[in-house]
Parts: structure tokens; C-alpha cells; sequence
């Protein structure tokens, strides 16, 4: 009987750990996000692993590949710290300006072609999958006459990130 009891708590434990933890749910019901914390030392392998994933969805649609060019990624940098100042994705900067004018600021001698924005918490690759479902942001990604793209986001305290592509020709 001790032996049957003792076999008893023996499975009773280890079935005990194989139970896995629910994830928590938001107010809608849906899972709440997990954190992507970018780390310092990861602005390189974040932004080549954008880079790289961008080209080959342009190789793959047979346009030529884009250059990274650091005044455009200066303009998105600006852009994406300036979308969490004030709390809202959207194109316009807080002093007004225009996707166009901030790029026009950097010094950048081609013509800006196209804005991606996005607030979340995911990764980059996920939120490119995210631009490629949509016609108006994939048009960007994929735009011909792009030759030259930005690239840069704000990582607020609590993990919300703020991503900025900015495409050029």
C-alpha cells in the first residue's frame, strides 16, 4: 500500500511538471506581446538583418537591391525617437514636418520615395512581415525605383519600439 501510494505522488509530481503556463492575456483577450529588448551592441545585427531581408524580397520581386545610406537612416532615427515622444505612428513630426522635409534635412541629394512606420514590440523581421501583408507599405519595400533605403527605431524603457524605414532614388 506505501508502494502504491509512494508510485501514486511520484506520477502526480511529474505530471505536475509538465503543466505549461498559460500566457497572459490582454483586456481583448489576446495574448499580451513578449518584449523584443534590443541590446547595446545589436544596432548591426538588427539593421543588416532588415537589410538583408529587404533585398531579398526585392531580389526575389526582380528589382535591384537597395543601399544602406545613413542620412536617410539619420532621418528615421529622428523619426522613429520623435513617434515616441509623441506617442503616436504617424508621418508627421512634431515640429510639422513631412517625411520629405526631414530627409531634405539630412542633406540627402536624391529624392525620398517612401515611409514605413510601425509601434510595437516585435522584432524587425516581424514587423517587415507585417509591412509585406499590407499593399501600401509593401509598395514601399518593393518600389522599382528605390535605390537607396533608411532604417533605424527607438527602443523606449518598457520594450516599445519604434521602427522608421525611409526608401530613396
Amino acid at each position: 500500500m506505501i508502494r502504491m501510494l509512494g508510485l501514486l505522488l511520484v506520477s502526480v509530481l511529474a505530471l505536475a511538471g509538465c503543466e505549461t503556463a498559460a500566457p497572459q492575456l490582454g483586456p481583448d483577450g489576446k495574448p499580451l506581446p513578449k518584449i523584443y529588448r534590443i541590446k547595446p551592441g545589436d544596432e548591426s545585427r538588427v539593421t543588416y538583418s532588415m537589410l538583408d531581408s529587404v533585398n531579398a524580397l526585392r531580389r526575389a520581386a526582380g528589382v535591384p537591391e537597395l543601399t544602406l545610406d545613413p542620412l536617410l537612416t539619420a532621418a528615421a532615427a529622428t523619426h522613429s525617437r520623435d513617434m515616441s515622444v509623441q506617442n503616436r505612428p504617424w508621418h508627421f513630426g512634431s515640429d510639422g514636418s513631412s517625411p520629405v522635409t526631414r530627409v531634405q534635412r539630412t542633406g540627402y541629394q536624391g529624392e525620398m520615395l517612401g515611409e514605413n512606420i510601425s509601434e510595437t514590440y516585435e522584432t524587425e523581421i516581424e514587423t517587415l512581415s507585417a509591412w509585406m501583408e499590407l499593399a501600401d507599405t509593401r509598395a514601399v519595400i518593393l518600389d522599382p525605383a528605390a535605390r537607396d533605403v533608411g532604417f533605424a527605431w527607438f527602443q523606449e524603457p518598457g520594450g516599445k519600439l519604434w521602427w522608421t524605414m525611409i526608401t530613396g532614388g
